[in-house]
């Protein structure tokens, strides 16, 4: 079996662009900043690949590239890097849906807020921005009484969403728009802005300033957001059973003493960050610290674009 570094000569690196700036934290992550050019060599997993910038190799987080064009000048300009076809390409696949739509704390707290404020949703416009497969529409179209929900979906998600949509019996109140945030016209205001932009450690992707465009241009005043405030909430904690769990393999699998990989393999565990981690209460190891907090009917795009955090607010 060939690893990722002794199979990548039998095939031709790929450019990729940087769309943010990377810090490593192992010896075997490669560091790069937004712009940068870098050659993709394998890609071992959909999270890590193994790359080159300037003749020195590492993993590089897939999520932060995007694949580079013949078109692109050598100078090119990454105004704005998520409005990009990489991007919005990755949402017209179920892939990302999927894992949205079984994150059922996600999906349920959505539900719950349509169904609560039911009442006052009557005869109400609504604009789900983002809506994907469109589920936020539908449980306002059949939990309320909305007179109309606008559906806007930049990706090729949104012709699937108006087969759901009508599947569904929604489609004389779910319209549903293939349109960035920056580019839709509608006929009226809406009286609601409901989106489900929030990404790993809130405001990745950066979908947020698309949220305070939309509701700058569409939003009548007076009007609803939903989420109206968020929050990044950090704490330290342990995964002791998750550590016991790996270092346990090599011991003695089939019966063989494997122990010499255990140093191996403790490094491993330590360069790479563990994603979607269910941490036990037992794990924390103090109270949760609101580390940003954000009003979303105040916030401003300047105010994300410089964050500073005081040392005092982040005490145990």
């Amino acid at each position: 079996m060939q690893t990722e570094k002794e199979g990548e000569d039998d095939v031709s690196p790929e450019e990729y662009v940087a769309l943010s700036d990377f810090t490593g934290s192992g010896s075997d992550q490669l560091s790069f900043s937004r712009g940068d050019r870098l050659l993709v060599h394998t890609k071992p997993s959909s999270e890590w690949w193994w790359a080159e910038l300037q003749e020195v190799k590492g993993y590089v987080p897939a999520s932060y590239l995007r694949k580079s064009t013949a078109e692109e000048e050598e100078d090119v300009s990454l105004e704005d890097p998520w409005q990009d076809e990489e991007y919005f390409g990755s949402y017209g696949t179920l892939r990302l849906h999927l894992e949205m739509l079984s994150d059922k704390s996600r999906t349920e707290a959505y539900r719950q807020v349509i169904l609560s404020n039911s009442a006052s949703l009557k005869n109400k416009v609504v604009m789900d921005l983002g809506c994907g497969t469109g589920i936020i529409s539908l449980f306002c179209a059949q939990l309320a009484q909305p007179s109309l929900v606008y559906a806007v979906e930049a990706s090729s998600m949104a012709d699937y969403t108006r087969q759901l949509v009508k599947q569904n019996g929604s489609e004389e109140v779910v319209s549903v728009l293939q349109a960035r945030a920056e580019e839709i016209e509608l006929p009226e205001r809406v009286d609601v802005l409901v989106s489900e932009w929030m990404g790993n450690s809130l405001l990745f992707e950066f979908m947020v300033e698309s949220v305070l465009l939309a509701r700058d241009r569409w939003l009548r005043e007076g009007g609803v957001m939903w989420p109206s405030s968020a929050a990044l909430t950090l704490v330290p904690c342990q995964a002791h059973s998750y550590y016991d769990e790996k270092m346990a393999f090599w011991e003695r699998p089939y019966g063989l003493d494997f122990t010499p990989l255990q140093p191996l393999a403790q490094q491993e565990f330590f360069t790479k960050p563990k994603f979607s981690h269910l941490v036990e209460p037992a794990d924390c190891l103090s109270s949760p610290c609101d580390v940003i907090s954000l009003d979303m009917y105040t916030l401003q795009i300047k105010d994300l674009e410089a964050y500073t955090l005081e040392a005092d607010s982040l005490h145990a």
